[in-house]
């Protein structure tokens, strides 16, 4: 599994080099050179398609008969994802009419809980946003989630590398269809920073220097906010930084407890040098998410460490602050923690199908329309990162689509983020809320219940279980 993670991200990486976009792979069968990706709506059991080139062609599948099927959507994001996608679910019903499609999305708090209640009482929708993990969580080693190569005359599998397509499958089943690789970058609000008249971090030092200027300025600022979840995903991050080994390897913590205990030391030297603020802070903010937090909207946090697919929702939330229009948000440096390069990349999401759908070849039509058809790749964008699909790649270069602060980040947590991640890291009993290992590990932590040595202990423990060690 590790050596297929590597090999997809140095495809990944070739692409970025040569097509100035990082898509899940460099090259598809056939085609030149153009692609992009979001949506929903489907057509009948006798359909036929053309094959979706690279150069982004038309994968125009043509309803075979006017039998009325109705398909359910849902995913999780930000308010454009939901827009842009919304939009290409109506656009993918003008084009087969005898399919409708109604669609369920929201915030991605408490998101995972509802879907794998769904999906565990065979009450899923019919095509699912999944997160990577979900696979291995979720389905049931191959049961729960319909095989996509079985609906390949409809969804053209060609498009993805099929170091991809590997890790996307359960008892050699194809559970979901990659949708982009992502990694975690700092991000800040500019036009914060240059009111309060210090420098963005780049180092250790710049860092507690922001902290502190931060506080002379306004006790209710802060340069950087981290959730339960973002810290987990901060403390692997510098570790691997001064370590250089990767968090799990052949399901083993490859840390001590002392090594851990000193990651989380240094979180607690974050709060105490006014760098984050307290978990007890953050959560008496009352907000969903930090990109619906009013301080962020404000800028009163300024900085986050989040996924290149997902920053365009915070980018979006302080430019249209009504308070506070127009801030700058741009992406940071790496901040340098020790002599190597940590952080991780990762398979960011997927399109499944359920297997209890009763229209699985429409449903599988509807991910195509949306990951392989121009049309659905010119309105979708790149809503959910910057996509896995050649075709997809091919049209957003062709024709200039795309949120250029993606593509710029995409490239970058790519070329800098080489640690894999294992399958469990994002299982649900870890990151859950409120109820998961990463959750009750840092809020007891931040609150002053645990000391850095028991929080390490509990976490190691935490996911061990997990792992089945």
């Amino acid at each position: 599994m590790r050596k297929s993670i590597k090999k997809a991200m140095a495809l990944s990486l070739a692409a970025v080099m040569t097509v100035s976009l990082a898509a899940c792979g460099s090259s598809s069968s056939g085609g030149s050179s153009s692609g992009e990706s979001q949506g929903g709506s489907t057509s009948s059991g006798d359909s036929s398609t053309d094959s979706t080139t690279a150069a982004g062609s038309s994968s125009g599948q043509s309803a075979g008969s006017d039998e009325k099927v109705e398909l359910k959507f849902s995913w999780w994001g930000g308010d454009a994802r939901h827009e842009a996608t919304e939009k290409a679910v109506e656009a993918f019903m003008a084009k087969y009419p005898n399919i409708t499609v109604t669609t369920e999305y929201g915030a991605w708090s408490g998101w995972e809980e509802k879907q794998a209640l769904n999906i565990m009482g065979g009450n899923a929708a019919d095509v699912m946003q999944v997160n990577w993990n979900w696979i291995e969580s979720y389905s049931g080693n191959g049961t729960n989630f319909a095989n996509l190569e079985e609906y390949s005359d409809v969804l053209d599998l060609t498009q993805f590398p099929s170091e991809s397509l590997e890790l996307c499958k359960a008892d050699g089943k194809l559970m979901a269809v990659p949708v982009a690789l992502t990694g975690r970058l700092f991000y800040w609000n500019k036009t914060t920073f240059d009111e309060v008249g210090v420098a963005m971090p780049t180092d250790e030092a710049s860092l507690f220097a922001a902290g502190e200027a931060f506080k002379a300025f306004n006790e209710d600022y802060y340069p950087l906010a981290m959730g339960e979840y973002d810290r987990m995903i901060f403390l692997v991050y510098y570790l691997e930084s001064v370590y250089g080994k990767p968090w799990v390897q052949d399901n083993q913590i490859q840390y001590t407890a002392e090594e851990i205990a000193a990651g989380m030391d240094f979180i607690k030297k974050l709060e105490d040098g006014h760098v984050i603020p307290t978990l007890a802070v953050l959560n008496g903010d009352m907000a969903d998410s930090l990109d619906k937090n009013a301080k962020w909207i404000d800028g009163k946090y300024a900085g986050i460490l989040e996924w290149d697919s997902s920053a365009s929702k915070f980018e979006q939330a302080i430019t249209e602050s009504t308070n506070k229009p127009n801030q700058e948000f741009v992406i940071g440096e790496f901040i340098k923690f020790g002599d190597h390069d940590g952080g991780f990349t990762k398979i960011s999401m997927g399109l499944a199908v359920a297997a209890t759908s009763k229209h699985p070849k429409e449903a599988a039509m509807l991910i195509n329309y949306l990951l392989n058809d121009p049309e659905g790749i010119e309105i979708c964008s790149t809503e959910r990162g910057i996509p896995c699909s050649a075709a997809a790649v091919s049209v957003l270069n062709e024709k200039n689509l795309g949120n250029a602060l993606v593509k710029e980040a995409n490239a970058k947590v790519l070329n800098f983020s080489k640690f894999p991640l294992d399958a469990k890291f994002e299982h649900n009993d870890l990151k859950a809320n409120p109820d998961g290992v990463y959750y009750k590990v840092f809020g007891k932590f931040s609150a002053g219940d645990t000391t850095s040595a028991e929080a390490a202990e509990a976490l190691i423990k935490g996911v061990n279980e997990c792992l089945g060690n």
